[in-house]
């Protein structure tokens, strides 16, 4: 079984195919550092899985992932994000992601997540497919920034992180008035003021590093 494993870090792609080389069923085939190098080898060749960073510069995650389904619709992708599980999972799933881990797991949870997708299901951590059903169930009590569109979501990211307008606007392929309105549109939403507001209110839920 052949994977592709996309992270902008070598030292953690050389970490991921050492432990991927103990199996016997699991070949990391090739590499990639960013999302255009992502596109250009599933352009290239045919791959049974994708293990992908979401944090690579350039283009956001979702974005990438986006075009990824677009290009390879049958082909699983399993994101690995130092980001908890409770703030990106379930966009991912959404936006057609076969499974979502945190690089905080174990290793041979990476082995056990990989072969699920590669069977054909979904794989999240046992914690996280508890907080899915809850949240399905009592459909109550969610925070304000789960209530976001993936691109609000995108932008208050990055507004808490300090780029500037100009900054997301490039790195989004957006105009700037277009951010603007963005982030007009988040502080009604989320009942804030200003942009200091904004970033207190990721840092405190773990939206940013």
């Amino acid at each position: 079984m052949n994977v592709l494993i996309a992270d902008d870090h070598a030292i953690v792609r050389r970490g991921l195919k050492q432990i991927l080389a103990e199996t016997s069923d699991i070949v990391v085939a090739g590499e990639a550092a960013d999302g255009r190098e992502v596109l250009s080898k599933l352009s290239a060749a045919d791959w049974d899985v994708l293990v992908l960073d979401i944090n690579m510069p350039g283009r956001s995650g979702l974005d990438i992932l986006r075009d990824i389904k677009l290009l390879r619709p049958r082909l699983p992708v399993l994101i690995l994000s130092v980001h908890a599980e409770e703030q990106m999972a379930t966009r991912m799933l959404k936006a057609g992601a076969a499974g979502y881990l945190n690089k905080e797991s174990a290793p041979e949870e990476l082995v056990t997540a990989i072969r699920k997708v590669l069977s054909g299901g979904k794989y999240v951590s046992a914690t996280q497919a508890e907080r899915m059903i809850s949240d399905l169930t009592t459909g109550t009590g969610k925070l304000p920034h789960e209530l976001l569109s993936d691109r609000e979501y995108e932008i208050l990211c990055l507004i808490a992180s300090g780029k500037t307008p100009s900054q997301i606007a490039r790195q989004l392929s957006l105009s700037v008035k277009t951010v603007s309105t963005y982030r007009t549109r988040l502080l009604e939403k989320m009942n804030l003021e200003t942009s200091a507001q904004l970033t207190h209110y990721a840092i405190k839920n773990g939206l940013v590093n």
